[in-house]
C-alpha cells in the first residue's frame, strides 16, 4: 500500500523523541515500512530521513507575513501561522498524489476540516481529549463522515461527543527497543516524560520521598517549571538526568524498582507505562484518564489522582510485583507489532 502520514509539525520525528506522539509516528512508519508498505510522512525538515520524509515546513519555516499581518489585532503567534501555512499548502497539493490511504497523526484542525476535498480514504487518530479547534473543524466539515476516526484508548474515545470513534488502537512499542531486566533498584524510583506541569513531577518527587525512595526524573523540560518546582524538590541522591536517547532510557528505566506515573490532567494514553512494564518495571499511578486501561493488578498499583500518599503507597506495593509478569502484559497488549496490524487491517478495509 501506499500510505501517508500527516504527522505533527511541533517538533522534529526524532530522537530524543519530545513526546510520545512523535515516538508513536515514527514507530507505525517505521513499522508499515518494514512490512513492504510504500511509507511517506509530512514532517518537519529536521525529521529522521529514513521513514521517508517531505517536509510540510523547514526547521525554521519561511512563511514571510507583511509587517500589516504581523500587527493586526486577530494576528495569533508566529508558530500558529507557520503550522497553518504548512498545513493548508500541504492539504491543497494531496489531491495530486496517488496514495492509498492518508493517516493524520497531527494535532492541527486544517488536515480533518479538508478531509473532505480528498477522494483517498482518510484516517484521523485522537491522540489528545477534545481540542476547540478540531471540534470546529469536524462541525465545519462538509462531509465529516469521510473521516475514519480511530482513538488510543476508551477513555479518550468517550471524551469525543462530536465524532463517532470507529476503533480503539492502544499505542504499541517495540519490546526490543526497551529490554526486560530482571531485577531493578529496590530503593529507586524513577519518573519518565516531558517535565510540564500538567505531567505532575513535582508530585512524583514527593511520592517517592513519602515512600523512602530515591528519584531520577528524565525527559525534555519547560525550564521555568523545572527550575522552579522540580529541582528544589529534589534530595542529594535524586537526580534529574535530562533528555535521553531512547537506548539510555530504557536502560535508566530497567534499573529502578519501579516507575511512578503521575498524570494531572486525563492522560488520553501513557506510553511511559508500557516502557516502563516492557523493562520489567512495575509502575504505581494516580488513576486518571487512560491509566487504568494500561495496568492490571499483575504488573501496577493506582492511586487516586493527586493523592501523594496513597501514589507512595502504590510504590511500595508496586516494588513487589513480579517483573517477568510486567514484560508478558506489555507482550500481550501493547507491542508494536499488535498496533501495526489493527491499523494495516483498518487500512485495507478503508482503501477497498
Amino acid at each position: 500500500m501506499r500510505v501517508a502520514i500527516i504527522a505533527s509539525a511541533r517538533h522534529p520525528i526524532r530522537e530524543p523523541f519530545a513526546g510520545g506522539l512523535e515516538m508513536h509516528t515514527h514507530a507505525l512508519a517505521t513499522g508499515l515500512r518494514e512490512r513492504g508498505h510504500e511509507v511517506t510522512v509530512f514532517a518537519s525538515g529536521d525529521s529522521d530521513p529514513e521513514m521517508g520524509v517531505e517536509p510540510v515546513c523547514p526547521t525554521a519555516s519561511g512563511l514571510d507575513l507583511s509587517h500589516a499581518a504581523r500587527t493586526d489585532l486577530s494576528m495569533l503567534s508566529r508558530r500558529f501561522m507557520e503550522e497553518h501555512h504548512a498545513y493548508q499548502h500541504l492539504l491543497l497539493r494531496l489531491p495530486g498524489r496517488d496514495f492509498d490511504v492518508i493517516q493524520n497523526s497531527s494535532l492541527h484542525y486544517l488536515p480533518v476540516a479538508m478531509a473532505g476535498s480528498l477522494d483517498t480514504p482518510f484516517v484521523t487518530t485522537l491522540h489528545t481529549p477534545p481540542v476547540p479547534w478540531i471540534e470546529s473543524a469536524v462541525a465545519a466539515a462538509p462531509e465529516p463522515s469521510t473521516i475514519t476516526f480511530v482513538s488510543v484508548s476508551e477513555h479518550n474515545a468517550s471524551s469525543w461527543s462530536q465524532v463517532t470513534v470507529r476503533e480503539v488502537i492502544p499505542n504499541g512499542i517495540d519490546p526490543r527497543g526497551w529490554p526486560f531486566s530482571a531485577s531493578g533498584d529496590p530503593g529507586l524510583a524513577i519518573w519518565t516524560g516531558r517535565i510540564v506541569p500538567e505531567k505532575g513531577p513535582h508530585l512524583a518527587v514527593e511520592a517517592a520521598h513519602a515512600a523512602g525512595l530515591r528519584i531520577w526524573l528524565a525527559g525534555p523540560a519547560d525550564e521555568g517549571y523545572l527550575e522552579g518546582e522540580v529541582l528544589p524538590r529534589l534530595h542529594p541522591r535524586d537526580a534529574y538526568l535530562g533528555h535521553l536517547t531512547q537506548a539510555d532510557l530504557a536502560e535508566a528505566v530497567g534499573g529502578a524498582g519501579v516507575q511512578l506515573v503521575t498524570p494531572c490532567w486525563d492522560e488520553p494514553f501513557g506510553l511511559v507505562v508500557p516502557e516502563a512494564l516492557s523493562c520489567g518495571t512495575p509502575v504505581a499511578a494516580f488513576d486518571r484518564g487512560a491509566m487504568s486501561e494500561l495496568l492490571d493488578e499483575e504488573c501496577g498499583r493506582l492511586a487516586p489522582p493527586d493523592d501523594i500518599e496513597a501514589l507512595a503507597t502504590a510504590a511500595v506495593e508496586a516494588l513487589e510485583l513480579d517483573r517477568r509478569a510486567c514484560r508478558r502484559h506489555v507482550e500481550a497488549h501493547f507491542t508494536l507489532d499488535r498496533m501495526v496490524d489493527r491499523y494495516e487491517t483498518l487500512y485495507l478495509a478503508s482503501a477497498r
